[in-house]
């Protein structure tokens, strides 16, 4: 399957979303703020980024800019997560560089419909 990282900043948020994927056979890797988060990015090669928008250090929106700005990572995809499901709130993530988006508290089969779709598995 696929190795992911986690960028989220809430140990409960990120345990459950960590067990749940790995029950499905999935890779996990972690960061706990969004420099971390960006440099794993590059250390780690992820085929595909969890971002949780509201980090320390450097928030989901400018890590995101600067994953999409490295030529060596700019081809993962980034799904932005957020509490925040405000009016714009979408639009921005994607202007920022994120391939999709979705709220929280997080719905196991719409994220890994949105997981598969953006890596092509069926």
């Amino acid at each position: 399957m696929a190795k992911i990282l986690i960028v989220e900043d809430n140990e409960m948020n990120l345990d459950m979303l960590s067990r749940r994927l790995k029950r499905k056979g999935h890779e996990i890797v972690s960061a706990m703020d969004g420099g971390k988060g960006v440099e794993m990015s590059q250390t780690e090669s992820p085929d595909i980024i969890l971002m949780d928008m509201g980090l320390p250090v450097i928030d989901g929106w400018e890590a995101t800019r600067r994953i999409k700005a490295e030529p060596k990572t700019a081809n993962i995809p980034v799904i932005a997560l957020t509490a925040h499901a405000i009016a714009g709130d979408r639009e921005k993530c994607i202007a920022a560089g994120c391939d999709d988006y979705d709220t929280k508290p997080i719905e196991l089969p719409r994220l890994l419909s949105k997981i598969n779709g953006l890596l092509g598995i069926c």
